[in-house]
């Protein structure tokens, strides 16, 4: 396989601003569910998504928690500056940055660049005495190209998390064309995140309730969790004609030992392999990429856009992450940190993930040729289905279930 020569104009729809929900149902499970299954299309609501896995299948979960990353500064000369945190720089370690307690740096995205040169600036605390009392400033380290390196400085004896959890704003798309709400602190993350560090939300958990979850381990399915911080990128459309030319962020995850075992248990089992939104797809199929790794070189690295699309010999998906649990174990380790800037685009074959629960997404993004990987050209029939039958889109909207 080679890297393919993909127009994005190919995937466009026509999504009006009607069809994407601006807000979550009252009742998390209350959404409708797509169903797509042996070429066939059904819907049903999600709250019944128990009797729709497979039996004995692995359910994997993205525990990722979402930060409210976005700082409001105000200048001495009135000019309000936002800060939208990326990823930790100084220390690097997501944990380390969150437990600082005086100063930490971060790769951001700055609002309102070109009226702050240089100087540090003051955290806009309004009339709020505990949040003046933090005295949170910011500073310009340096630029890399459209972001900046800041560094924040704080007077209160507390961590980081807790600043951005008393200051920061909840990162809602873009796409919502409104501010963020209280509510948004809830709603706008899965019941079961644990992780701190994403900047958007892995959706496609948005519907489960701890309801649903008891029903499902009362069910011969079993759960599992990895991790991936979800980047800005996700956010981002693509604005090369060809899909070749897009540039895909790197994203950390970690994955338990224990987990990858089971895997490989249920792979060889023929068993199912449940994915519960994109993030943990591409990170399930990073786990067979970094297991080539591992038999060709050695030692797992991280996982590069195009890899897929330029490995010379194929091995079996059993071989692979055998050769991975055998090298964490060669090195006692526990938990397996990595990134990835895997794309999954149409001619790409499926290693890990049988079947796919995720929302809609939107025109000509690469979540949506992930879709088309997945399912084929019935993408189209699916999403037309889904706008005539008036089912709600992206972060906020409705579900779908997809077997391949």
């Amino acid at each position: 396989m080679v890297e393919p020569e993909i127009r994005i104009e190919d995937y466009n729809y026509n999504l009006t601003d009607d069809k994407i929900a601006k807000y979550p149902l009252e009742s998390r499970d209350a959404s409708r569910i797509l169903i797509f299954r042996d070429n066939l299309l059904s819907e049903s609501k999600f709250s019944n998504l128990t009797e729709l896995l497979p039996e004995k299948s692995l359910l994997i979960f993205n525990n990722t928690r979402v930060v409210p990353a976005r700082l409001i500064f105000r200048k001495e000369s009135g000019a309000y500056i936002e800060i939208f945190c990326l990823e930790p720089y100084i220390p690097a370690e997501y944990n380390r940055s969150f437990s600082s307690t005086s100063s930490c740096s971060w790769k951001a995205v700055v609002g309102n660049a070109k009226r702050w040169k240089s100087g540090e600036i003051l955290f806009d605390s309004g009339s709020d005495a505990l949040l003046s009392e933090i005295d949170l400033r910011a500073s310009i380290e340096t630029r890399l190209d459209d972001k900046f390196i800041i560094n924040f400085r704080w007077s209160l004896d507390i961590p980081f998390s807790q600043v951005m959890d008393m200051c920061g704003k909840v990162p809602i798309p873009p796409y919502l064309h409104r501010e963020s709400k209280d509510s948004d602190r809830e709603r706008y993350q899965t019941l079961y995140a644990k992780e701190r560090g994403s900047v958007a939300a892995p959706t496609a958990g948005l519907h489960f309730t701890q309801t649903l979850l008891k029903e499902i381990d009362n069910s011969t399915v079993e759960r599992g969790e990895i991790c991936l911080h979800v980047g800005a990128g996700t956010f981002i459309p693509v604005k090369s004609e060809l899909i070749i030319d897009h540039k895909m962020h790197s994203e950390p995850f970690s994955i338990e030992i224990a987990l990858l075992k089971n895997i490989l248990i249920k792979l060889k089992a023929q068993e199912k392999i449940v994915a519960v939104g994109t993030t943990t797809v591409r990170t399930l199929e990073s786990l067979y990429y970094l297991g080539v790794q591992c038999k060709e070189k050695g030692i797992p690295k991280d996982v590069t856009q195009w890899e897929p699309y330029n490995q010379i010999k194929d091995y079996s998906k059993i071989d692979a992450l055998q050769a991975l649990i055998f090298w964490m174990e060669s090195e006692n380790m526990e938990v397996l940190e990595r990134k990835t800037e895997i794309i999954i685009v149409p001619g790409y074959i499926f290693k890990i993930a049988d079947v796919l629960i995720t929302n809609f997404h939107q025109p000509k993004s690469t979540l949506l040729l992930l879709i088309s990987a997945f399912i084929g050209d019935k993408w189209r029939e699916m999403y037309e289905y889904a706008l005539k039958s008036d089912f709600r889109f992206l972060s906020y909207g409705d579900s779908s279930i997809l077997f391949r």
